[in-house]
């Protein structure tokens, strides 16, 4: 199965969700997730499997002075 995962094609696992999409990409800090133009608030991480064809934006965040 494939999504696009900020503007890149990326084969997953069937029944990925998006916490387990995240532990792939062993970001450290804060995360913003935006699915298929949405936000995906990180509660819902964990409950969230992705489909075919979705559209995954990730950003991770940066303090800083």
């Amino acid at each position: 199965m494939n999504i696009i995962l900020n503007g890149e094609n990326r084969a997953i696992t069937e029944g990925t969700t998006v916490a387990t999409l995240l532990g792939e990409l062993a970001l450290s800090g804060p995360v913003a997730v935006e699915l298929n133009q949405e936000i995906c608030p990180k509660k819902a991480h964990t409950e969230t499997t992705l489909n075919q064809n979705d559209i995954v934006e990730v950003v991770t965040i940066v303090g800083g002075g």
